[in-house]
């Protein structure tokens, strides 16, 4: 190989960009000490040198052996001999990790140093390792002018990278743990509420913030070591005259409304993610276990917002009210049969964390419960479906919709967390009740900015501690989603249909009861400020709150979530 063949070769040597960053991918390279540069990071004062961006996060293969892995090197170019040569006699080239050299992509003057000071470090292991005779005394010759025109920018290098590695280093040593991060989120709401029963609702400004570590020991599972506090209390309604004496209704139950208690800190979630096979997901919930928290999809994407953060304002907006039947202590799992079915099942206690007996009881098998099944269906990447089944036994004083939450021993215990108050207590508040829902579940996305979901649930309550009819319990909700509405990375949801309520109610409580739909009609608009602030205005519209023909309510919320 001649000067100007090795010159041209080393030319076409690949580099790999990172936005504001540069990783060299030369094999077997050294900067310093004689130890490989793969995968060190060179930062760059002027951005305007990097490009191709949008391949900046790919890492590097392996060292090739042959120009023939290179996929888009062809015999016909201008360079083929000399890159064959550096590949297969040097040793000192590497690639793409799709396979190719895009060799016709623009290099500054630091990657051909980098590339000059990788080679040369290769032709040195060769003399030291008595293959001399492999190097030719023209290509040595090169190298050495090389090195001398580029020993600036080497030693600029150089530089750069034990700076890196200082800071590195220290951050290695100061950092809180190497298995574990902390993700956090802090909201705030004000919120006022008006209703014509004039019960005294007053403008407040509320907060709930939570703290979760996720440790991971296998690079697959996820240990949710999580710690809460808020002072968010539900606004109070005029309830239905039949309505059990101190149980307050569950409409219009914001998302962070949840009564910690006493304004405390806690450990409100405890839970662990970790896979068995390709197609098996477990899920283990020490305490406060939901079944939205394994369920392959709820069929609501863009309006659920996962712990209720970044979606719907109330808790009745993320999905079918009968995922909210019951939770505590216990597992989940899930099951990918195909891209296109999923199977999830379930069992959670409410009082499976402790062993005390009382007459209500309490354990795993002796107390409040509830087991979920349901089976996801994806035929394509628009349509999502979902069928669930759910059968549940709540004690005395337990709401039928209360996500677990008697664990907590809050205020909204008293009233669960979706629903009206005869919902929740169709056999008042002292009486057992066993339940069978069942559940359909829908989303179709009908193009980008428009997606349409719905869904449906029934609940046939049996009141253990009377004769008489079931109890009959039904919700249902259309919800639609516009994404990137006015702006890109915002959205618009709108939220119709009605809260858990007792279709039956005069029959189990005789004429005193009314029995008035319970509209809820929601609208909001969620505005991304930056990749860790979100401002969430909407406004709720309360038909009927507890089933009362003579009440209705509005309430108006601000809510600015942040994450970190």
């Amino acid at each position: 190989m001649n000067q100007s063949s090795l010159w041209r070769c080393l030319l076409c040597s690949p580099v790999i960009f990172g936005i504001g960053s540069l990783t060299f991918s030369f094999n077997k390279a050294a900067l310093a000490d004689e130890t490989s540069i793969n995968s060190r990071v060179i930062s760059l004062e002027n951005r305007n040198q990097i490009i191709d961006d949008t391949e900046s996060t790919l890492p590097t293969i392996a060292q090739v052996t042959s120009v023939s892995q290179l996929t888009d090197v062809q015999p016909t170019d201008w360079a083929f001999q000399s890159l064959q040569s550096l590949v297969e006699r040097y040793g000192c080239i590497a690639g793409y990790p799709n396979g190719t050299f895009r060799g016709n992509r623009a290099l500054t003057r630091y990657e051909f140093a980098a590339g000059v000071n990788a080679c040369s470090n290769r032709i040195n292991e060769l003399i030291a390792s008595a293959t001399g005779d492999l190097v030719r005394k023209e290509d040595l010759a090169t190298l050495q002018r090389l090195q001398q025109e580029f020993a600036n920018e080497v030693s600029v290098l150089r530089g750069r990278i034990d700076h890196l590695e200082a800071q590195t280093a220290q951050l290695e040593s100061r950092q809180f743990s190497t298995t574990t991060k902390l993700v956090g989120e802090a909201i705030f709401t004000v919120s006022a509420a008006s209703n014509q029963a004039r019960t005294n609702n007053q403008a407040v400004f509320q907060n709930r913030v939570r703290l979760d570590l996720q440790t991971s020991f296998t690079g697959k599972d996820t240990l949710h070591t999580r710690i809460g506090a808020g002072n968010a209390l539900n606004f109070t309604f005029k309830g239905n005259p039949a309505a059990p004496p101190g149980v307050p209704t569950a409409t219009g139950t914001q998302t962070i409304q949840e009564g910690y208690p006493n304004d405390s800190a806690i450990i409100d979630w405890l839970a662990y993610y970790f896979p068995i096979g390709e197609k098996a997901q477990f899920y283990i919930a020490p305490f406060l276990g939901a079944h939205t928290d394994y369920l392959a999809s709820t069929a609501n994407p863009y309006i659920d917002g996962s712990d209720g953060g970044t979606g719907s304002l109330t808790l009745y907006g993320k999905d079918n009210s009968i995922y909210n039947i019951g939770g505590g202590t216990g597992l989940g799992f899930n099951y990918k049969f195909s891209n296109a079915f999923q199977l999830s099942a379930g069992y959670l206690a409410g009082g499976g964390d402790s062993p005390a007996s009382p007459l209500k009881g309490n354990g795993l098998f002796n107390g409040s419960y509830s087991a979920l099944g349901q089976l996801t269906v994806n035929p394509n990447k628009k349509l999502t479906f979902a069928l669930t089944y759910i059968n549940s036994y709540h004690t005395p004083g337990t709401p039928i919709f209360s996500l677990g939450f008697s664990s907590l021993q809050s205020v909204s215990t008293i009233s669960g967390v979706v629903g009206t108050s005869l919902a929740n207590f169709p056999g008042g508040p002292n009486a057992a009740v066993s339940t069978n829902s069942y559940g359909a579940e829908a989303s179709y996305q009908f193009n980008p900015k428009f997606v349409v979901s719905a869904w449906g649930g029934y609940t046939n309550a049996n009141i253990k501690s009377r004769s008489g009819p079931n109890g009959q319990i039904w919700n249902y909700a259309l919800t639609f989603a516009f994404p990137d509405l006015f702006f890109k990375g915002n959205m618009g949801g709108l939220i119709v249909g009605a809260e858990p309520y007792l279709g039956n109610a005069k029959a189990l409580f005789g004429s005193a009861a009314t029995n008035k739909l319970p509209l809820h009609v929601e609208a909001f608009y969620k505005y991304q400020v930056n990749d860790n602030i979100l401002l969430t205005p909407g406004v709720i519209y309360l038909n009927a709150p507890d089933q009362n023909k003579d009440a209705d309510a509005f309430i108006g919320v601000l809510r600015t979530t942040f994450t970190f």
